[in-house]
């Protein structure tokens, strides 16, 4: 039942995502004293969680834009669900706006598939991940994908090559001439004394981490095995995005692992991938009972982590 009814692009799936989204975000605030927050903070507030819908609209564009999905909503379900299974990403605003950024040069790298205007793509692509280590530093690991993709479709033009350095220079001008302008200082906007390496998880060392990070990654694991046999049966000029979400969750997780603070927000940048491979896993499942109880797993855990 929940699957068919997911299954189909309805308006009230929106509705209901945004609410556990909603939900999610509460969370982490539920003794936070509204009435003695200062109005800048009400605003940052407020441009978080609509940088999080405005992400979850972005992630349903990029998977029903280049296929990844089949026209259902499964892939915003599961997002949504992930951050109740980890409230803390809706926490930092840094993390989540940096996310944000990456999901844009995602978008970008994705759409390589159609060949067009392939200089402007990897121009943005390099522009918007840079902008994205701004806000946190550990996402420019995502341009690394801009050049594995690159190598997937076997581009022999050096210029593309060398065009994605050109959008991480230009945010670097533009950074260096706004730090003289704020801080009269060329390097003082990048942060570079925040760029920090922690192999310290013991931040995770709890029943509600633990437990999330288990179902996330055990599933992650079992959804990716079927993910990636499946890729064979796709159309030839789709197999190299769909390995381009495979490769960005590792990048995720290599975020993951060095992390300078373990605070539970850097999993964000898994959660779009793991959501495509967990999506297109449900969607593959033949047995109907099996799907049906692979979602209900999915959807009750969380909630039975509130409880805890």
């Amino acid at each position: 039942m929940l699957t068919s009814f997911f299954n189909k692009s309805r308006p009230i799936n929106f509705i209901i995502v945004f609410f556990i989204t909603l939900l999610a975000f509460a969370i982490p605030r539920i003794n936070l004293q509204f009435d003695t927050l200062e109005v800048m903070e009400i605003v940052k507030q407020v441009a978080m969680l609509l940088t999080i819908y405005a992400s979850i609209l972005l992630i349903n564009f990029i998977a029903n834009k280049n296929s990844l999905t089949e026209t259902n909503h499964f892939e915003i379900l599961l997002f949504s669900l992930f951050l109740l299974y980890l409230p803390q990403t809706t926490s930092y605003g840094k993390v989540i706006f940096s996310n944000f950024f990456v999901l844009l040069g995602l978008r970008r790298i994705i759409s390589l598939r159609s060949q067009k205007e392939v200089k402007k793509k990897l121009f943005d692509a390099g522009f918007w991940i840079a902008i994205a280590a701004l806000f946190y530093f550990w996402s420019i690991l995502f341009f690394v994908l801009i050049i594995l993709s690159l190598a997937l479709y076997t581009d022999n033009n050096i210029r593309h090559w060398v065009i994605p350095f050109l959008g991480v220079f230009a945010v670097y001008l533009i950074g260096s001439a706004t730090s003289v302008v704020l801080y009269d200082s060329y390097f003082e906007i990048f942060n570079l004394n925040t760029i920090n390496i922690s192999y310290d998880f013991s931040a995770y060392n709890s029943i509600t981490y633990l437990i999330a990070i288990t179902v996330l990654v055990s599933f992650g694991v079992w959804s990716s095995f079927y993910y990636l046999n499946n890729i064979k049966k796709k159309k030839k000029v789709f197999r190299v995005s769909f390995k381009t979400i495979v490769l960005a969750a590792v990048i995720g997780f290599l975020v993951v692992i060095l992390a300078p603070e373990k605070n539970g927000s850097e999993f964000l940048f898994v959660f779009m991938p793991l959501a495509i491979i967990f999506a297109s896993y449900i969607e593959i499942i033949q047995e109907k009972w099996f799907k049906e109880v692979f979602l209900v797993v999915l959807i009750l855990v969380p909630f039975i982590l509130l409880l805890l």
